[in-house]
Order: C-alpha cells, then sequence, then structure tokens
C-alpha cells in the first residue's frame, strides 16, 4: 500500500520542508525532511488505511495546496507556474494537517503510530518523529513549532482526533 501513496507522500512532505524549512545546513534539512516524511507517512497511512482508499486517492488525486499555501501566506506569485510546480497537484490537505498536528504534539504522534497497528511500522521505525533528539529538534526549529504549525494542524485536528478515538464525541 506505500507505494501506492509514494507520490503523495513524497509532495506533501515536500510542501511541509518547503513551508516549514530547517535551519542549519545540509544535514539539518535532511534531518527536518525525515522528520516530516515520518510524519506524513504516519498521517497518510491513518488517512488511507485500506487498498482501496489509497487506489481511490490514486485514482482521483489529493486536491493538491492552493488552500494550504494561502494559510502559510505563500502567494500566488511565490510560485513558478512551470512544471516543476506539478508536484503541488499531489499535496493531501488532511494529510499535511494530520502530519503537522503529530510533528507539534509527541502524545498525540504516539498515539497515531500505536494505532497504525501490527505490520504498519514499530516506534523504531518512526523514531525521528517520536524521539528527536537535539539535532533533530534543532534542525525542525519550525516544523515543530506548535504555534507556527496550529493554523494548518487546526484544519483537521478532529478529524485525527475522531480517527484515534473514535467515538470520543458521543461520549462527550
Amino acid at each position: 500500500m506505500l507505494a501506492d501513496l509514494s507520490p503523495l507522500i513524497a509532495a506533501t512532505t515536500h510542501w511541509l520542508t518547503r513551508s516549514y524549512p530547517a535551519c542549519g545546513g545540509a544535514l539539518s534539512e535532511a534531518l527536518g525532511e525525515a522528520q516530516a516524511r515520518q510524519a506524513v507517512t504516519v498521517a497518510a497511512r491513518l488517512r488511507y488505511p485500506t487498498p482501496t482508499d489509497a487506489a481511490l486517492v490514486g485514482m482521483a488525486g489529493p486536491g493538491g495546496s492552493a488552500a494550504l499555501d494561502l494559510i502559510t501566506g505563500a502567494a500566488p506569485g511565490d510560485r513558478t507556474g512551470t512544471h516543476d510546480d506539478a508536484w503541488r497537484t499531489w499535496v493531501d490537505e488532511v494529510v499535511a494537517s494530520w502530519a503537522a498536528c503529530l510533528l507539534g504534539d509527541l502524545a498525540l504522534a504516539r498515539r497515531a503510530v500505536a494505532a497504525l497497528g501490527p505490520g504498519d511500522g514499530t516506534p523504531a521505525a518512526f523514531r525521528r518523529l517520536l524521539s528527536p533528539d537535539s539535532r533533530d529538534r534543532a534542525a525542525a526549529a519550525l516544523l515543530r513549532h506548535p504555534d507556527l504549525l496550529d493554523p494548518v494542524a487546526a484544519l483537521h485536528r478532529p478529524a485525527l482526533q475522531d480517527r484515534l478515538d473514535p467515538g470520543r464525541a458521543l461520549i462527550a
């Protein structure tokens, strides 16, 4: 199933790392990208849990980054309008929002990885997301800053919370 979601994961990771860039050079960029990719992977697997879900988003497309760009302040003129921007059509707004939630809240990230179930990943596979060390945190200072992430995270946080705790709204 992961192969079916690869374009979506790659584009959404790229959007996050462009919107919340790493500080400190090539190593920091790589560490930031690893954290973003792990968060996006978890979010995509939660959002599209079955092969059918992955196939449907592959056929219909995830929607693109236009709304996210407006939220983060990217003006239409910031894009080149060339084929270099084709990746933006594969950005998934819900997955980006859920990934922002996971990057900004370690407890929520742990719950999300646990919800993947056996065979979908272990905490060790998502170490940079779940247990960032000081280099990871420095590299992803913007990418993990809750206040900066909140406009994107708030978009679909209730849906993520419902996915992780179905029926929560019925109890309240």
